[in-house]
């Protein structure tokens, strides 16, 4: 970590793998830049999830990983449900909009607890949180794949 502090390290992989400058490419943030309405809502295959499906996943779990820290109860997510959330139809601009604002929303919300945890966080919410921005490069690389997907159509 070349002597930084764990949380600030946790910060920084939680900042590059959603919104800054990164080693392996683009960020989760910048894979949704340009994306218009009716890409967002491309579903690749029978059964596959669309990107606007993907971002609202990943906003679910900034959202989950931030209340397990907290100890925040369930329930106060702003869409009904958890985990995966179906979208059907293309989204207007403003919807489509909303949904990268809420994605944005929670990155902000979870970096601000990370910023308050103890000097050395336990193992355990060091996992959490490593978990979460691999989880947004995961992502990342398969929004990516949608995109190159819809240039081939």
């Amino acid at each position: 970590m070349s002597g930084k502090t764990p949380v600030a390290e946790l910060s920084r992989i939680l900042n590059e793998a959603y919104d800054r400058k990164a080693w392996h490419g683009p960020n989760l943030k910048g894979s949704l830049r340009g994306v218009t309405p009716a890409q967002a809502s491309f579903r690749p295959a029978p059964g596959r999830h669309s990107i606007r499906e993907l971002a609202l996943h990943a906003a679910y779990w900034k959202y989950t990983v931030r209340r397990r820290l907290t100890g925040e109860k369930p329930g106060s997510f702003p869409l009904t449900g958890s985990n995966w959330f179906e979208r059907t139809g293309v989204p207007t601009a403003a919807e489509w909009k909303k949904e990268r604002e809420l994605l944005d929303e929670e990155h902000r919300q979870l970096m601000t607890v990370v910023a308050k945890l103890p000097a050395r966080p336990a193992y355990s919410v060091l996992r959490q949180v490593y978990g979460v921005a691999l989880h947004d490069a995961y992502h990342t690389g398969q929004i990516q794949y949608v995109k190159r997907l819809l240039r081939r159509r």
